[in-house]
């Protein structure tokens, strides 16, 4: 789950807006399956309707996102593991986009990656929430051997004078909870809490430890994703292995093993390439594993949503055998640093932040107590990959050509991974892992 944007303390002059992008994964367990080990779901060839055109925007532009703020992310933390989910952060961040005008509204348009589409034209806030709405139906209800919710929420003070044209666009848009709230009752943050909890089945309990008086609304962003492996991995065969550090040395990880059965997979010079279908075969993990001696952000590097495009469409059919390690990981960090880098400062700065379409019509932006800005942003997450199934993601470098003899996949190295829905092109959650933590 990815959690708060929790501002520090400032005059009650700059009155912030904390943002929540939440985002938890879990394995899942007791999917009915046939006596081979695989899922009885039927496989998922096709989208039940076409993406409209917009759709197809915002998934670019959800992609377009996700690598440069991988990149950001893994620069601030070289070595160590990480994971988080863009298409939560865009989400949450689109909520606010709805009250950004002027300089704000272009800055976060175009870090969330809608600058640059491929006809040239940047589609309108009401285009850009038909497209949230239609894909928030799209991912929940595709596959029903898949677990998969996306919750949003606002949470604001009721005397603050908001416009209620702002928080009916988002609750419409992105089928969101919009709840006034004593922000000052000691039991403000609990409801919050509560909240959260519910939408993460307990995993996260505690979002929120105090509210400042400062803050005066926090939009927030849930995705839960539970799925099984389409063939499982056989829990029997599960074995201590070794895990190869970057730095040198090992440790010892239980290292699942999956001995047969087709996968889409491709083997470049400097990496492979595997995928490992959930359910019906719509949601996978994508596996990116460098070759031996090759430096995993060697193999990020220049790593982009094209480039992702490409590798995705070259992955091939194989019977390719797949070691892995059994991990779980819990992760959180501020995002505020990343998305200043990537070109959407100004909504942070006050007096500069341009949220007035959030505010009531005639209320002067720049009166007392009503200057509106993001301050920080944090997320949080946590995933578990085991032998009955997984939450995990997938980046891919450079290169197609699919080696005719397969070679064993044995993931015994860092390795990048993300889940992704690939009849839409859709990135969930993307991550690397320098040294899996037990599970």
């Amino acid at each position: 789950m990815l959690a708060a944007l929790l501002r520090e303390p400032s005059s009650l002059r700059h009155l912030s807006i904390p943002l929540a992008a939440m985002m938890f994964l879990a394995a899942c367990e007791g999917s009915p399956t046939d006596p081979s080990g695989e899922t009885a779901s039927e496989p998922i060839t096709e989208l039940p309707r076409l993406l409209t055109g917009t759709e197809q925007v915002l998934i670019s532009a959800n992609n377009r996102f996700a690598f440069p703020l991988l990149a950001e992310l893994h620069a601030a933390d070289p070595g160590r593991n990480l994971f988080f989910s863009p298409l939560s952060a865009h989400m949450a961040l689109g909520m606010a986009l709805n009250g950004a005008q002027g300089t704000t509204l272009s800055a976060m348009r175009d870090a969330l990656g809608f600058g640059s589409t491929a006809g040239g034209q940047t589609p309108t806030l009401e285009e850009m929430n038909a497209a949230y709405s239609g894909l928030l139906g799209l991912l929940e209800g595709l596959d029903p051997a898949v677990e998969i919710e996306v919750a949003n929420s606002v949470w604001h003070r009721p005397t603050f004078p908001f416009r209620t044209a702002y928080l009916d666009r988002v609750q419409g848009a992105f089928d969101a909870v919009v709840q006034a709230l004593d922000f000052d009752a000691p039991s403000a943050p609990t409801t919050i809490n509560d909240w959260v909890s519910g939408k993460t089945n307990g995993r996260i309990t505690r979002m929120l430890d105090s509210i400042d008086p400062a803050e005066v609304m926090f939009l927030l962003n849930a995705i839960y994703f539970k799925g099984d492996w389409r063939v499982k991995f056989d829990r029997a065969l599960t074995r201590d292995a070794p895990f190869h550090l970057e730095g040198g040395g090992s440790r010892t990880v239980k290292m699942m093993v999956r001995e047969e059965g087709e996968l889409l997979a491709a083997h470049h010079g400097t990496f492979q390439l595997v995928d490992l279908p959930y359910g019906g075969a719509a949601y996978r993990m994508t596996i990116l594993l460098p070759a031996e001696g090759v430096r995993l952000a060697s193999v990020l590097d220049g790593l982009d949503a094209a480039r992702w495009s490409e590798l995705t469409a070259g992955l091939a059919t194989a019977d390719v055998p797949v070691e892995m390690p059994r991990f779980k990981l819990e992760w959180e960090k501020q995002l505020k640093d990343a998305l200043v880098a990537l070109g959407m400062g100004v909504a942070f700065i006050p007096g500069q932040a341009d949220f007035g379409l959030m505010l009531a019509e005639g209320f002067d932006p720049q009166a007392a107590g009503t200057d509106l800005h993001i301050t920080r942003v944090k997320q949080k997450s946590f995933v578990e990959v085991n032998e009955e199934g997984t939450e995990a993601a997938a980046a891919t470098s450079v290169g197609v050509g699919v080696t005719s003899v397969p070679t064993p996949v044995v993931v015994d190295r860092p390795f990048l991974f993300a889940i992704r829905e690939r009849l839409s092109g859709t990135l969930l959650f993307l991550g690397t892992v320098y040294d899996p933590p037990s599970s």
